[in-house]
C-alpha cells in the first residue's frame, strides 16, 4: 500500500490516519531527484517527524570540491577500528574534565535535526515487511542491503549497531552512508558517533569536512568545536563556536557549549566574555545566559583583589537562581563570592541549598567544609569532606566503568595522495 501527499510551500508535509507498523518514506522533487529514509517504526498513536534531502540538492554545495561526490568520500582518508579493553581514551587532566568532554560530546549527538528546506516535495510512504527490533532489525536490514545499497539503509543499520552496542559497526555504518549521500545530516550523525565514542581527530577530519560543504550549518560548527574541545585544543574549540554564534546569534546552543567548557577551564579563551554577554542581552530571562556570563566575569579577572566586576557576577547569579531554582551550580558559584569576601554566613546558605537542589555536586560538599572550618564548626565540615570524598570516589568510579566499557576507537591514516583531505581549520 502507497499513500502519498505534496509538501506545502515551506517543505512541510503530513501524512494521518496511518496504522501502526514499519514503513519506508520516499520523496521526489523537481530537478533534484529523489530521497529515502527507512524502515520506520510506528506505533500505535505515534506521531513521528522525518526530515528528507534528496541527494543532488547539495550539488551546489559540492560543486567546488567535485563534480559529483568528493573525493575525500571516495577514499576516506582513515579507518576505524575498536580496542576491546581501553584504558587511556583520549582524554587528559582530572576526571572532572573527562566527565566534562564526555558528557559534551553527548550533548553534541543529541542536538536535533535542522529543519528541511526543500520545496515542491511529493512524498510517499510505503508499508513495508520490517516489523522487528534489535537482532532480528539488524538481519533485516542486512538482507536488504545484500539486494540494493541505499545511504538510508547504512544509516538506519547504523542506528540498529549502536542500540545492540556495537559502536564499531554503527561508526562503519555511518561512514558507509556519508559516502553514499554526504548531506548534512548524515555527516553529522557520522562525526558525532566517532565523538561519543572518544575518537576526536577522526571526528575533526569529519565534521571540518562538513562546515566546507554546508557553512551555514550552525550544528556542525559545534560538532566541531566539541571535537577540537575533546582533543584537547580549548582555544580552536572556542573560535569554532564563536563561528556558530555568530551565524545564528539566537541560537542559544553555541554558547551553552561554550559555557560549559569555561565551567571546567581555568583559561578564558578571548573574546568569551563578549559572546556571553550578548546571549544575557538577547535571552535576559534565561538563567544558563545570566550564570554562565557570571562565571566567565568572575574568571577574567586579574586577582582576587579585583572588585571591579562583582557588583554584576553577584547580581547575574541572584537573578540565575531567581529564574531557576533548581540550578545547583548558581548557588554554588553565588557561595564562592560571598566566601571570597568572607561573608561566610551568606556563603554556607548558599552552598546548603545547592546541595538541597543537587546532592550530588561534590565541589558544594567541598566548599561548604571549607567554610564550616572558617566558622569553627569542625564537627560539620568533617562530615562534609567525609561526603565529598564517599562522592567524589562514586564519580571517579563512573569514570572508570566508562573507560572500560566503551570501546576506544583508533584510526590508521591512508595514503594522502588517495583522496583529498578536509582543509586545515
Amino acid at each position: 500500500m502507497t499513500t502519498t501527499t505534496r509538501a506545502d510551500s515551506a517543505g512541510r508535509y503530513r501524512f494521518s490516519a496511518l496504522h501502526e507498523g514499519t514503513y519506508i518514506v520516499r520523496a521526489e522533487m523537481a530537478e533534484y531527484g529523489e530521497a529515502t529514509a527507512g524502515p520506520v517504526v510506528l506505533g500505535m498513536n505515534e506521531e513521528k517527524t522525518i526530515d528528507l534531502t534528496p541527494a543532488s540538492a547539495i550539488t551546489s554545495a559540492t560543486q567546488s570540491t567535485s563534480s559529483s561526490v568528493p573525493q575525500f568520500f571516495d577514499q576516506p582518508t582513515f579507518t576505524v577500528a575498536g580496542v576491546a579493553d581501553a584504558t587511556n581514551l583520549g582524554g587528559h587532566g582530572s576526571d572532572a574534565i573527562v566527565r566534562n568532554r564526555n558528557a559534551l560530546a553527548k550533548a553534541t549527538a543529541s542536538l536535533s535535526q535542522d529543519p528541511a528546506d526543500d520545496k515542491n516535495l511529493v512524498v510517499s510512504i510505503d508499508a513495508h515487511g520490517i516489523d522487528a527490533h534489535g537482532e532480528d532489525a539488524r538481519a533485516k536490514l542486512q538482507a536488504m542491503l545484500a539486494v540494493k545499497q541505499t545511504a538510508e539503509l547504512h544509516h538506519s543499520l547504523a542506528d540498529v549497531e549502536e542500540k545492540l552496542g556495537d559502536p564499531l559497526e554503527a561508526v562503519q555504518e555511518y561512514q558507509r552512508a556519508a559516502e553514499m549521500n554526504p548531506s548534512e545530516p548524515n555527516l553529522f550523525d557520522w562525526g558525532s558517533d566517532l565523538l561519543t565514542h572518544r575518537a576526536a581527530e577522526p571526528a575533526i577530519e569529519v565534521f571540518a569536512k562538513g562546515t566546507s560543504l554546508f557553512p551555514s550549518s550552525v550544528r556542525m560548527l559545534i560538532g566541531l568545536g566539541v571535537a577540537y574541545y575533546a582533543s584537547g585544543s580549548y582555544e580552536k574549540a572556542a573560535q569554532r563556536l564563536y563561528q556558530a554564534s555568530d551565524l545564528d546569534p539566537s541560537d542559544p546552543n553555541p554558547y551553552v557549549f561554550l559555557g560549559r567548557m569555561q565551567s571546567i577551564e581555568t583559561a578564558q579563551p578571548e573574546g568569551l566574555t563578549e559572546k556571553l554577554a550578548r546571549f544575557v542581552r538577547l535571552q535576559p530571562d534565561n538563567a544558563l545566559a545570566n550564570y554562565y556570563y557570571a562565571v566567565s566575569l568572575w574568571k577574567r579577572r586579574g586577582n582576587a583583589e579585583d572588585a571591579t566586576d562583582l557588583p554584576q557576577v553577584e547580581s547575574s547569579l541572584e537573578k540565575t537562581v531567581r529564574l531557576d531554582p533548581q540550578l545547583g551550580v548558581g548557588y554554588l558559584q553565588l557561595g564562592v563570592v560571598y566566601a571570597e569576601r568572607k561573608d561566610f554566613p551568606r556563603a554556607i546558605s548558599a552552598y546548603q541549598q545547592a546541595i538541597k537542589v543537587s546532592p550530588r555536586l561534590e565541589e558544594a560538599h567541598y566548599r561548604l567544609a571549607q567554610a564550616y572550618r572558617q566558622t569553627g564548626e569542625k564537627l560539620k565540615a568533617r562530615q562534609e569532606f567525609e561526603l565529598y570524598e564517599q562522592i567524589s570516589k562514586e564519580t571517579a568510579g563512573d569514570v572508570e566503568r566508562e573507560r572500560h566499557e566503551i570501546p576506544q576507537f583508533v584510526y590508521r591514516l591512508r595514503d594522502k595522495t588517495s583522496g583529498s583531505p578536509p582543509q586545515s581549520q
